[in-house]
């Protein structure tokens, strides 16, 4: 009994290992389609922001390079939103006060109306 008992435990830890193999070639396959399309985002973004985008004709840039520009893009993007943000605000700001004129010339006519 002890011996079947032993067989069984070997078995499973055979399929357990099985398995662990199965996942661990499931992990690089993954980690290689990842590290290609990392490639490729690399070489688009490399290609979008040479060499016009720093001013240097003819010349490639180097990844530090790349790395700023997509920084820079960033931080005035975030200074668009943020400007945008503050004139959404001072609009609102302006219809509010243009009701509130609005409405304190209709009570004026209706004033002048009255007098008459």
């Amino acid at each position: 009994q002890a011996e079947e008992e032993l067989k069984e435990a070997c078995a499973r830890q055979a399929l357990q290992l099985q398995e662990m193999g199965r996942r661990e070639r499931l992990l690089r396959a993954g980690a290689g389609r990842a590290k290609e399309q990392l490639k490729s985002f690399k070489t688009q973004v490399m290609q979008v922001c040479s060499p016009a985008a720093a001013g240097i004709a003819g010349k490639a840039l180097t990844e530090q390079q790349v790395i700023e520009k997509v920084r820079q893009i960033s931080e005035e993007n975030q200074q668009s939103h943020e400007r945008e943000k503050c004139l959404q605000e001072e609009l609102s700001s302006r219809l509010l006060k243009e009701r509130e004129v609005s409405a304190n010339v209709e009570v004026l006519k209706k004033s002048l109306c009255e007098l008459q």
